[in-house]
């Protein structure tokens, strides 16, 4: 079956109110949606988050550097393609824009196999339709919501009256004795049962000083131990992550920005990353946190992807080695995909689970309507 088209769009999603994390101000997102069509008339979707701004680059780099890879080939030989598209961006990219386009094409290539055979994209993967383990995603700073702490305090009750016991809220934008108080906050309010994970976005500029942050916020933590310290130092500081954990007590995660089987094998081999949160919208699409997700599991490491729950549902239901499912509820209006897809094929969840879709392919629609309010010319 041969591939005939390849179109992509970008919207533009406002976060529906003031926004911030330890780096950088949220005022919206742009996603990329592709579709892949082939000489039958069936259709796949794939879709990246180009982040705040960047989506026409990417669309750019669909159009005119990585489609005309794909158009008239074989849709099955989705390896095979994979490799002549980096090959083909090589000058172009290898990192950044060009490898979330590359995600989005391979991720709709996925999406028409599975519908294609009438399967969710978990079951031809080799997987079950099983629910999985996920937490609560969220402790953003939203200045609107009143004080830091209460804020926090408001979230985690909010998240335990959806079923969710597990929790991950931001540190690295405030000093480090105000980020603590959240912290102890956030402990509080989530009591015995529960476990918080902490997700800085690369605030520290130091080994030294993202140190000295954590060793403050356990403290903070009394006598509970935290799940895990996300993104305390630069994506290339892969050395100075390995060096942190081998000098704390609390996991350290990260890769959510990394991209390719290249990148995450310096990870692993740097010992920088207990949890792997490979983000199949970056790495490189289904094809390529798949052989990541293989690799870590060979060494004995858990994947707990950054982003996307509509997607990683099925692939977390694939290996063996996952941790954990990030869920972000659309009512927080902080991950909003999903405004962009029908009610009834949003992610259903509870009890501190996600539940894999038994549709075929990703198992999502987009609401056409939602799409063309927010597309970017």
């Amino acid at each position: 079956m041969t591939i005939t088209r390849i179109s992509a769009r970008v919207v533009g999603l406002p976060v529906d109110k003031p926004t911030r994390m330890s780096n950088r101000d949220l005022t919206d997102r742009h996603y990329v949606l592709v579709e892949v069509a082939d000489d039958t008339g069936a259709t796949g979707l794939g879709y990246t988050y180009a982040g705040t701004s960047g989506g026409a680059l990417t669309k750019c780099a669909i159009d005119d550097v990585l489609a005309p890879v794909y158009l008239g080939a074989d849709h099955n030989d989705v390896h095979g393609l994979w490799s002549l598209a980096y090959q083909e961006a090589l000058l172009a990219g290898r990192r950044g824009a060009v490898l979330r386009a590359l995600s989005a094409i391979d991720i709709a290539l996925w999406d028409l196999r599975a519908k294609r055979a009438g399967l969710p994209l978990v079951s031809l993967l080799g997987g079950a339709t099983t629910p999985l383990p996920a937490y609560a995603s969220g402790g953003y700073y939203r200045p609107d919501e009143g004080e830091w702490t209460q804020a926090v305090r408001k979230e985690i009750e909010f998240n335990a009256g959806q079923g969710f016991t597990d929790h991950k809220i931001k540190v690295g934008g405030l000093s480090v004795a105000e980020d603590a108080r959240r912290v102890a906050a956030a402990i509080e309010a989530i009591g015995d049962t529960g476990r918080l994970a902490l997700d800085a976005n690369n605030a520290y500029r130091s080994v030294h000083e993202a140190r000295r942050a954590i060793e403050a916020f356990e403290r903070a933590a009394g006598d509970r131990e935290l799940w895990w310290f996300e993104e305390p130092l630069g994506p290339d500081a892969i050395a100075g992550h390995g060096e942190l954990a081998r000098q704390i007590r609390t996991p350290v995660a990260t890769g959510e920005i990394h991209q390719t089987r290249w990148e995450f094998r310096q990870l692993i081999e740097a010992g920088a990353a207990a949890v792997v949160q490979a983000d199949a919208g970056v790495v490189g699409g289904v094809t390529e946190w798949l052989r990541v997700a293989h690799a870590a599991d060979a060494f004995g490491l858990r994947m707990a992807p950054h982003w996307h729950h509509n997607l990683h549902v099925h692939l977390c239901g694939a290996v063996s080695n996952t941790l954990v499912v990030e869920y972000f509820a659309l009512e927080k209006g902080i991950y909003n995909f999903e405004q962009l897809l029908t009610p009834e094929t949003r992610l259903r969840y509870g009890a501190n689970q996600v539940f894999v879709p038994e549709r075929p392919g990703l198992g999502v629609e987009l609401d056409e309507e939602v799409v063309a309010k927010y597309e970017l010319a």
